[in-house]
């Protein structure tokens, strides 16, 4: 690189470019871009220099020089660099979305085998595992530890049943050591389908994926009562789907259905029916798919209205024990199913802990296709239809116990009317507590089926179907996953809600009903001051009947509001709040629909002098007293933190209606036209008498009979 200075002899050679140089330095100021350099005083340089002014420039090639090629090299290189350097941090960007995840040293598991070749719907289907309409999403239940020592019986008040005969020849041997032990499994409830056919298809994917662990025997135990004509139809038509579908996967080589000999069929079948005694209808387990259709159409009816269905499952249990170990020359070791098909809750609860502690003992998993159990409730209504068509086919309602859904009541029936089948009865959106928690503990699953199930409207009576509970409300399994009731022996369950004010105020209350002003006279016509003040009386008197009751109701739940914020149990706050409120809210109804009268009586003169009745219309005001004030304000408030915590429940629903009422009342004036009214004239247009043979004519209605027990 040139240092700017120039010898003598290239000052000569380049004499013309110096001068072509110093004429455009005349015609033009400095460029800031032009490489200069000030003239060095160091002694060591010799020669002249060019110079402009009093500044010494060297002698410079035009913008195509040297320097200028270097120059413009050097700044695309700088360029370049700076360039790279802007954009390392885009490049090296971190994608915010990213997830670092730090592993544990890889375990060597054991592989799992899996069924995959069969899927299950929950509603009837051409084919088993065909996309389900049903409600099928309940999660997986959890609960704490089984005890391997059952514990006492409760000390619940439960009436004891009388164990029935059973009409078997020596077929429940003695006990022997159990073979396996259930030890932290617990079963699923809550399961949603709208008809025993769904129910059936969800247990052909357990029974597939029992004879992938080994050869399985299920044994089907039927309830006798009328009401379940139907299901039995319905499973027994579906047995069809299922040996087909175990037909496919025979033809499909799967593991489950390779046959050494006739003893060793992969899959067997008992069936067991109960009522008020026990059945056995399979001397032997069976397998051909005729011959079991033929047995299950046979059952009888049993009219007594007995269900001992913990008695049969537990006699099953024993009968089938030998299923459960090595058989030797007899056969191989099986798994042993317990499918119970009922529409009630069970006369036998007494045998409720002995029956779980032997399926326990025996790895025996209990399923139940079975019914809802109502909210809160002990009975409901079923659609009774006689299965006979000779018979009148009108529908009539009878009475069935099918809940409640806890060991004990946790809700207060407040606002219904003395007369059952005028009561809404809702779904609790789980099965009754004794079969249900069978199926928990033993690690299967209840199927609560009901064939009108909609958890989008109310389901008008007219839509129920025969032999179906008239229940009007369904709720959404996957938001009552929440509110699983506690699925304890009952001697935990009651030390449980010893422990909390509240939960013992709320098991109290519930014992009870509280009282409802229904249908209260809120007309009174004044035609003269005596009849009024008689009229005033009359229904003060209905009022205070009721005050007494809905008192003690309040000050056996008030205890609760203390500990009220510390209950973290989504389902006990729930119903401590809606059971509270609905108390607080008619105790105020009653009390100052009392007081106005008492009002009123004291005399309140019409602001129209024309008018002469007084209607006391339902308001939110409370003009009465303030301490009535300030309980409707809690009642209030406690409703309305059901509807907004706990949406989509039976909670929520019953708080909501609730409120819709006002609680406080007002009165309001009108006019009564009390001049007598004109007689009638009956005038001649009198019917025509029927002709003679009229009765002849008329088709014969089809004898009734009244209904069984059921």
């Amino acid at each position: 690189m040139h240092t700017g200075l120039v010898d003598d002899d290239a000052m000569s050679t380049n004499a013309p470019a110096a001068v072509a140089i110093d004429s455009l330095a005349s015609d033009r100021t400095p460029r800031p871009s032009a490489i200069t350099a000030i003239a060095s005083t160091d002694a060591s340089v010799d020669g002249p220099v060019q110079t402009w002014g009093e500044e010494e420039f060297e002698d410079d090639a035009g913008w195509f020089g040297d320097e200028s090629f270097a120059f413009v090299g050097s700044l695309l290189v700088h360029l370049c660099v700076i360039v790279m350097l802007g954009l390392t941090p885009i490049l090296n960007r971190e994608d915010p979305e990213a997830i670092v995840i730090v592993s544990s040293p890889t375990e060597t598991l054991d592989p799992i085998e899996i069924v995959d070749e069969v899927t299950y719907s929950e509603v009837m289907q051409e084919k088993v595992g065909a996309a389900s309409t049903g409600d099928f999403a309940m999660a997986e239940a959890s609960a704490e530890m089984f005890a391997e020592i059952a514990e006492i019986p409760s000390p619940v008040e439960i009436e004891t049943d009388v164990q029935g005969d059973f009409i078997v020849n020596h077929l429940f041997s003695n006990p022997v050591a159990p073979l396996d032990k259930l030890k932290n499994q617990k079963g699923q409830v809550g399961q949603g389908v709208e008809g025993a056919a769904g129910a059936v298809d969800r247990l052909t994917f357990e029974i597939l994926q029992a004879l992938e662990d080994r050869p399985t025997l299920v044994v089907w135990l039927f309830d006798q009562s009328g009401s379940l004509h139907r299901q039995r139809k319905e499973i027994r038509s579906r047995f069809d789907k299922i040996y087909h579908e175990l037909g496919i996967v025979e033809q499909s080589a799967g593991k489950g259905f390779k046959k050494q000999s006739l003893k060793d069929v992969p899959l067997l079948t008992s069936i067991i029916g109960f009522g008020q005694d026990v059945k056995l209808f399979t001397e032997e387990p069976i397998f051909q798919l005729d011959e079991i259709k033929s047995i299950v159409d046979a059952i009888p009816v049993d009219v007594s209205g007995t269900e001992k269905v913990f008695t049969a499952v537990e006699l099953a249990a024993d009968q089938y024990e030998t299923y459960r170990k090595k058989r030797g020359s007899n056969g191989p070791l099986r798994n042993v199913l317990l499918v119970v098909v009922t529409d009630e809750r069970g006369d036998d609860i007494d045998r409720l802990e002995s029956s779980i502690k032997r399926c326990r003992e025996l790895a025996m998993p209990v399923y139940v296709i079975g019914v809802p159990a109502p909210f809160g409730r002990k009975h409901t209504l079923v659609k009774y239809v006689d299965p006979d068509p000779t018979y009148d086919q009108s529908p009539q309602w009878a009475e069935v116990d099918q809940g409640p859904e806890t060991i004990m009541s946790e809700a207060v029936q407040v606002g219904f009317s003395a007369n059952f089948q005028d009561e809404p009865i809702i779904d609790s959106g789980f099965g009754p507590y004794g079969l249900t928690r069978m199926c928990f503990e033993t690690g299967g699953i209840y199927f609560t089926v009901h064939p009108n199930r909609n958890v989008n409207r109310a389901v008008n009576r007219n839509e129920i179907e025969p032999f179906s509970a008239d229940l009007k409300y369904f709720f959404d399994p996957v938001i009552m996953t929440r509110y699983q009731p506690d699925y304890v022996p009952p001697k935990e369950y009651l030390r449980k809600v010893k422990e909390s004010p509240l939960r013992t105020a709320l098991t109290n209350a519930a014992m009870q009903v509280a009282p409802v002003l229904d249908r209260p006279q809120v007309r009174f016509v004044k035609r003269d001051e005596a009849n009024l003040v008689g009229d005033l009386t009359r229904a003060q008197q209905d009022a205070a009947r009721l005050e007494p009751a809905l008192s003690r109701l309040s000050a056996v739940l008030e205890p609760g509001m203390a500990v009220r914020d510390a209950e973290s149990t989504p389902r006990w706050r729930a119903g401590y709040d809606l059971a509270f409120g609905r108390v607080l809210a008619q105790k105020v109804r009653t009390e100052t629909y009392n007081a106005m009268l008492a009002k009123l009586k004291r005399g309140i003169v019409f602001t129209k002098p024309a008018n002469n009745t007084w209607v006391l219309q339902p308001a939110d005001e409370i003009s009465v007293g303030s301490k009535w004030e300030r309980e409707a304000a809690l009642a209030k408030q406690l409703l309305q933190s059901v509807v907004s915590h706990h949406p989509g429940t039976p909670w929520a629903l019953l708080a909501s209606e609730e409120l819709k009422t006002p609680i406080g009342w007002q009165w309001v004036e009108e006019f009564t036209d009390l001049a007598p009214q004109p007689a009638m004239d009956p005038g001649n247009n009198n019917n025509p008498a029927a002709p003679s043979d009229d009765q002849k004519r008329m088709i014969p209605n089809a004898p009734k009979r009244p209904i069984p027990k059921l």
